[in-house]
């Protein structure tokens, strides 16, 4: 269902706001509603071709800014996205479906990278030694690579584009090209509109919305340096293996199935107030979210009780209603194969103790609405427990113990996120060094870290060699080119000079 008069969206290359001389849009819903009430271009090759080269333009000058003039430009964009919270969670929650609070947490989590590049002129520096052999000295600086492109998902849309990657990206000197998620747009193009408020020279970032055929472009193109990339290991495999094969550097972020272990002493109730907000929160469409929770058998009743209470007492509603607690999936297809999984779920066997298939929410009955969803007694090999849903639906798998619980939760190909649930520190400090996940959790349902260290999933939901924020980030956007010098001065003249020019620092 259309809203009267949809707006038709523009691309944004080289400082300026173009129409797409395309003839195929895409609709963008409101996920409360079901109404379309934009539609993105799907932007030409030679539109995506054009936004490279406006980058590619822009480089050489914006690369030879002073970076504590480039980080000038951060500390206005953090001022333009403070002033403009409120606008962009209810366009978040409109285009999206996540509640305002989650909707804000969103812009804040961009808004906290954005403060890290402030820092810049004293993260990006490099090292230096005198004398590293007679009278040679060796400086290491950090500088920018060249144009990067970036491809996102749906589920945040401005943290991703506006927090991961353009923050540090353009501020250590490089420029960006981003593929804004077709489904939720308007975010990205906002935020491009409040950048350019800021005064950043045109082509230092261009947003294009496309098809993934134009954006495969981007992945070949000689003129981009790098990419980066959030979205399904699936993908993420063709996009690391294609880019990198041109001679690109690529991080690639992909699915997770993230689990939580509570153990017989953890404290229950509380322990199930976070996990329902890990699960549930943003209906679980984040790689962050804690869809499976492996319980030790001896509390598992009790512990099931209280997540199930507190599951049906979430308020379901339109996103952008400030009492709403649980908001709708992004579009009708995604709620179509949330369904398909709880389905899935029950033909495994799974026993389902908490149905979210049918809510429908008066006078919304067009949005895209999933209840909160729980399967009990899920057995390894069953994809309700083992694959992402990216839902709001949470498995609850019962071990006999510590080491069984460890054993299930190892075995997933997936390594984001892990947590534990516990009183006791033994346990507590054997989970997080056996555990395989890259960000771990102590009573603690969603552990990402700060934007000063990194985002770090291991196994296949994460392929490259440096993460996305922290000292990863930057080095990630920057190479390193030693200088080492020498200057003769009063040298004797008749000093011997080795084949190794003194840079061996001993003779035998």
């Amino acid at each position: 269902m259309a809203s009267p008069n949809p707006k038709r969206l523009k691309f944004f290359v080289n400082g300026e706001w173009r129409e797409s001389k395309t003839d195929k849009y895409m609709p963008v819903t409101n996920s409360s509603t079901g109404e379309i009430m934009a539609e993105a271009p799907c932007c030409t090759a030679d539109e995506v071709v054009e936004a490279v080269a406006a980058a590619a333009a822009a480089y050489p000058a914006w690369s030879s800014t002073p970076v504590t003039a480039r980080a000038q430009y951060m500390f206005k964009l953090k001022a333009v996205l403070d002033a403009h919270l409120e606008e962009l969670a209810l366009l978040v929650s409109m285009e999206l479906g996540k509640n305002l609070d989650e909707a804000r947490g969103d812009i804040i989590k961009a808004v906290e990278v954005v403060e890290l590049a402030c820092a810049l002129p004293v993260t990006m520096q490099g090292d230096s030694l005198m004398n590293v052999s007679n009278g040679i000295d060796t400086v290491m600086y950090r500088e920018p690579v060249g144009v990067f492109a970036g491809i996102v998902p749906f589920n945040f849309p401005a943290m991703i584009p506006f927090g991961w990657m353009i923050p540090l990206c353009i501020t250590t000197g490089n420029t960006f090209v981003l593929k804004a998620a077709s489904q939720t747009p308007q975010t990205a193009l906002r935020i491009a509109e409040l950048l350019q408020e800021t005064g950043l020279p045109k082509g230092v970032v261009n947003v294009v919305t496309t098809s993934r055929n134009e954006a495969e472009l981007l992945l070949r193109h000689p003129d981009v340096r790098g990419i980066s990339y959030v979205g399904s290991t699936t993908v993420g495999r063709h996009i690391y293996a294609t880019a990198a094969s041109h001679g690109k550097r690529v991080q690639v972020l992909g699915e997770a199935k993230n689990h939580g272990l509570v153990l017989r002493d953890a404290n229950l109730e509380q322990s199930a107030r976070v996990i329902i907000n890990s699960t549930f929160g943003c209906a679980g469409m984040r790689c962050m979210a804690l869809p499976a929770i492996v319980v030790e058998e001896e509390v598992a009743d009790e512990f099931l009780q209280y997540l199930v209470k507190f599951a049906k007492e979430r308020r379901i509603g339109c996103a952008y209603d400030p009492a709403t607690e649980l908001g709708p999936v992004v579009s009708a297809e995604h709620k179509e194969s949330i369904i398909k999984a709880i389905n899935k779920g029950v033909e495994e066997g799974a026993r389902l103790v908490l149905d979210g298939r049918d809510v429908v929410v008066p006078g919304f009955e067009g949005g895209f609405f999933v209840g909160p969803t729980i399967f009990d007694h899920v057995k390894p090999g069953m994809s309700v427990g083992d694959q992402e849903i990216f839902g709001p639906v949470t498995a609850v798998k019962r071990v006999k113990d510590f080491e069984e619980g460890l054993a299930i939760m190892n075995a997933s190909p997936y390594a984001n996120g892990s947590c534990i649930f516990t009183e006791s520190g033994h346990y507590a400090r054997e989970f997080t060094r056996r555990t395989h996940a890259g960000m771990v959790g102590v009573n603690i349902g969603i552990p990402v870290p700060i934007s000063v260290f990194p985002f770090s999933g291991h196994k296949n939901s994460f392929i490259g060699d440096l993460h996305v924020m922290g000292r990863d980030g930057i080095m990630f956007y920057t190479e390193s080119k030693s200088v080492t010098t020498r200057w003769f001065g009063a040298a004797p003249k008749e000093e011997k000079v080795t084949t190794w020019d003194g840079m061996v620092t001993r003779t035998k």
